[in-house]
């Protein structure tokens, strides 16, 4: 670029020299000033393009999937109104008190850190419910339904409240979605483990090819946990960091009964075997569970939608003898 620069100032100071020398050489001036213009350009437009492709580069090399790696540029969401979303939801949790910020911790830990929120971010979601519920509320109180001052502002308060909780229970229902999750596909999984370890495997690379072929919550817990053995992390403490990470009591047990074989020097694929077992038969238990307690939870609507309309079947007819019958007494 500077040698572009050097040429275009010699290019300028020859014009110059031709024009005191000879104003008739107007037209060859404005042809090199015109050369010297496009050369500007040019070279602009080639800096352009070397930035261009080291910016592609980079990103390449930040890739960790194959799959992700994308040619376009990235998208104005992503470009402009994301980062402007994390960086509102960072600026208004810093104004929340940090009391449970533990909580949230393990809460966000336990959900698997959905959309990639932080704790801050998702301080600045309760922060940020609760003050667009209130607005809302107080404008539809003040505007719509002419309540007094006092009453609408008491209304707004609770509105603002009851917007500081619907991100707690959006989490506790993400909590709840995920830990299903993986108490209904670690049966399977456990099949799919013994299959490939009675095949030769090794039970961390049996954990590694399950994650590749099958992509649920249960198997990006056993991606990670090979993660952290290739890293360094002792097989039994990483078993234990997976079911600390979920809280799934199926899971815990399972991480328990590894990790005792593991230290008494049991066969794995034994314990995958009896394990398989009692997920399969717990599997069926709980069904039957679920199955139990289907009538108690019909029978508050049997009572509020069938029970009236078949009292009315059968006692509509004698609704009118019964009247005619109370009328003569």
């Amino acid at each position: 670029m500077e040698m572009i620069l050097e040429q275009l100032m010699a290019i300028l100071q020859m014009g110059i020299a031709t024009l005191q020398r000879n104003e008739t050489r107007m037209v060859l001036v404005a042809v090199l000033i015109g050369l010297a213009c496009f050369l500007v350009g040019f070279g602009l437009f080639r800096e352009y393009q070397h930035q261009e492709l080291q910016r592609r580069l980079r990103k390449l090399a930040e890739s960790t999937h194959q799959g992700e790696l994308e040619t376009e540029s990235e998208s104005f969401n992503q470009r402009i109104l994301k980062p402007m979303g994390h960086s509102l939801l960072a600026v208004l949790g810093r104004l929340t008190p940090g009391s449970n910020l533990e909580l949230l911790r393990r809460q966000l830990l336990l959900a698997g850190n959905p959309h990639n929120l932080a704790v801050i971010d998702l301080l600045g979601m309760k922060m940020l419910a609760g003050i667009v519920l209130g607005l809302l509320t107080g404008f539809y109180l003040f505007n719509v339904t002419q309540l007094p001052s006092f009453s609408a502002i008491m209304f707004s308060i609770v509105g603002g409240g009851v917007g500081l909780y619907i991100p707690n229970y959006w989490l506790k229902n993400q909590i709840s979605k995920r830990q299903e999750e993986i108490m209904k596909a670690l049966p399977n999984a456990l099949d799919m483990l013994t299959t490939m370890v009675d095949a030769g495997l090794g039970f961390d690379m049996a954990m590694l090819r399950l994650s590749d072929r099958w992509h649920n919550a249960l198997t990006q817990e056993f991606e990670r946990t090979v993660n952290e053995m290739n890293m360094g992390v002792r097989r039994s403490d990483a078993l234990r960091n997976m079911a600390e990470r979920n809280d799934v009591a199926e899971l815990r047990s399972f991480v328990a009964v590894l990790v005792q074989a593991d230290s008494l020097g049991i066969s794995i694929a034994d314990i995958l075997h009896t394990q398989s077992a009692q997920m399969r038969m717990r599997r069926r238990q709980r069904a039957e569970e679920k199955a139990n307690k289907m009538p108690l939870k019909m029978l508050p609507i049997i009572t509020i939608f069938i029970f009236p309309a078949l009292f009315a079947i059968i006692l509509g007819p004698a609704i009118p003898l019964i009247m005619e019958s109370m009328a003569n007494f």
